[in-house]
């Protein structure tokens, strides 16, 4: 049985040496040999800091591959990136900043057994500010809403899968990914535990995390859904249905009361109306796109600039 740790690192120079070391001691004592560490270098925006920390760790250990990417492409996209040029029967999916501990490795992959395909683990505790725990509720919320994910499901970055479980879920083509979509149309969530696990403090610095960067991975949930479609189709037949309704008291109240109608009154209701049929026409068709969007997408979900140790590539052009 062989391991890989994927890890994305973004501006991670102060943090991801002593990341890889404690993980890698962990694994040692655990017995879980052999095993395989992918960085994936996210296009730091630190003056090639991280890109050289990377490159030193695998000057130092062999069993370190460093991916360093041609633009920011996300969090999960690097993670698909990983993914790709992970090797191992087990893939760990671990942070850079040390807040996901290898002390916590007994526990996760003591779950995986042969009635469960993939472990998260979850936090009772949580050691992020307050904003990106609103973004964490607020993803999970949104997992739940738009995919189906099981209300006592408990996630975070810490997870390991099998490998019949990364293969399936590299094949996903489109650009815009959500590791926990990917895992969810994969996997039954019978075959999916979750584990309490302690949370760390970040050991340096801050979350990268922005409103614009949560809005983004929000759309990328999004995209693994046709619910927001089906809701834009039931708001055009609810809007219709009141157009009708309204059309209709405003005759009855006609014949009834002989009340003369406003002439704004009635072209607002018709208005109403035909605005419904807009939004049910526009919400049938984009239910037919969005099956579309997701089967098919050929922008590249990363762009691999460089590819540094593990095999030797890479280490004789320093």
């Amino acid at each position: 049985m062989s391991y890989s740790i994927v890890i994305p690192c973004y501006r991670s120079s102060h943090t991801v040496r002593t990341v890889v070391e404690e993980t890698a001691a962990e694994m040692e004592r655990l017995g879980k040999t052999p095993y395989e560490f992918v960085l994936v270098d996210d296009c730091s925006p630190d003056g090639g800091e991280t890109v050289a920390e990377l490159k030193s760790i695998a000057d130092q250990h062999d069993y370190v591959k460093v991916i360093c990417l041609a633009h920011n492409a996300g969090q999960h996209n690097a993670i698909i990136c990983g993914l790709n040029y992970a090797e191992g029967d087990i893939i760990i999916l671990m942070d850079d900043d040390g807040q996901t501990h290898p002390s916590q490795l007994s526990a996760i992959l003591g779950g995986l057994d042969d009635s469960h395909d993939v472990v998260y683990g979850y936090y009772n505790d949580k050691k992020h500010s307050g904003f990106r725990n609103f973004g964490s509720w607020f993803t999970h919320t949104t997992v739940r809403i738009l995919i189906g994910k099981p209300k006592n499901m408990k996630t975070s970055s810490f997870v390991c899968m099998k490998k019949y479980v990364r293969d399936n879920i590299i094949t996903y083509p489109a650009h815009y990914t959500q590791m926990q979509g990917l895992i969810l149309r994969t996997v039954t969530t019978d075959r999916i535990a979750c584990v309490p696990i302690e949370h760390f403090d970040r050991a340096y610095g801050q979350s990268g995390y922005t409103l614009k960067k949560l809005l983004s991975l929000w759309s990328n949930i999004a995209g693994f859904s046709i619910v927001p479609l089906q809701a834009t189709r039931r708001a055009g037949i609810f809007i219709s249905a009141c157009g009708v309704v309204g059309m209709i008291v405003l005759i009855i109240r006609k014949i009834v009361s002989k009340t003369k109608i406003l002439g704004w009154t009635s072209t607002m209701m018709t208005i109403i109306f035909f605005s419904g049929i807009i939004i049910l026409t526009l919400g049938v068709v984009g239910e037919y796109v969005g099956r579309m969007f997701l089967t098919m997408g050929n922008y590249p979900q990363y762009v691999v600039r460089e590819i540094y140790g593990r095999d030797g590539s890479g280490k004789d052009d320093k």
